[in-house]
């Protein structure tokens, strides 16, 4: 009987650290999200110049609607760069773990 409730402490112990594996893992995700949500609306931005478009219009409209608010954007030229700071699951790590991603129209 007493083996029963030390194996019961020694699960209850663990859970703390099993949440924190848990949050590890989720923020990992939403990290590999934010790096598709940064790499379709910087190739739309620079499909938009190929085409004489406006590219921050379409590169904005290539983002997951999640996402909208997480981004920043800068054109230069004929490279679009756009940044997407994921959701933070564990506080502080959305900005660590931004992604960016840029595409270039070609020369002129």
């Amino acid at each position: 009987m007493r083996e029963r409730g030390q194996a019961a402490v020694e699960g209850v112990a663990r859970l703390p650290l099993l949440c924190l594996v848990a949050l590890a893992v989720g923020q990992g995700l939403v990290a590999g999200l934010a790096r598709g949500a940064a790499h379709q609306p910087a190739q739309a931005g620079a499909m938009a110049l190929l085409q004489g478009g406006d590219p921050a219009q379409h590169a904005r409209a290539a983002v997951p609607d999640w996402s909208r608010r997480r981004l920043s954007m800068q054109v230069s030229g004929r490279t679009v760069r756009v940044r997407v700071v994921p959701p933070a699951l564990v506080p502080g790590t959305g900005r660590l773990l931004a992604s960016s991603s840029s595409a270039s129209a070609g020369p002129r």
